[in-house]
């Protein structure tokens, strides 16, 4: 069964930088295209990133386009997403999506940026 877990959030101040973590089982990762979702408090949950099998093309929604980047490593079954410059409203839990699979969802990891 499709297993993701996701890793490397935390509680950063404004303007850190982090890098998160989804690690993948029980399908092929190589040959499904990834993604990366956000949920803040209170509001829905959103595609912030998404990646095709190969990695070759990626895709990062216009609001933090110039501050995060998807890339994945086939060889160890890992999508990454680089985040740069955090800002306060970044806040939220982060979740890995495998592209059209039945329970294609990690658990998330927490990301909390605050002075």
């Amino acid at each position: 069964q499709v297993q993701l877990v996701e890793s490397g959030g935390g509680t950063v101040q404004p303007g850190k930088s982090l890098r998160l973590s989804c690690t993948a089982s029980g399908f092929d990762f190589s040959r499904n295209g990834m993604r990366w979702y956000r949920q803040a408090p209170g509001k829905e949950r959103e595609l912030v990133a998404s990646i095709i099998s190969s990695g070759t093309s990626t895709y990062v929604v216009d609001s933090v386009r110039d501050r995060f980047a998807i890339s994945r490593d086939n060889a160890i079954n890992t999508v990454y997403l680089q985040m740069n410059n955090l800002k306060p409203d970044d806040t939220a839990v982060y979740y890995c999506n495998a592209w059209g699979r039945e329970n294609g969802w990690g658990q998330g990891t927490q990301v909390t940026v605050s002075s």
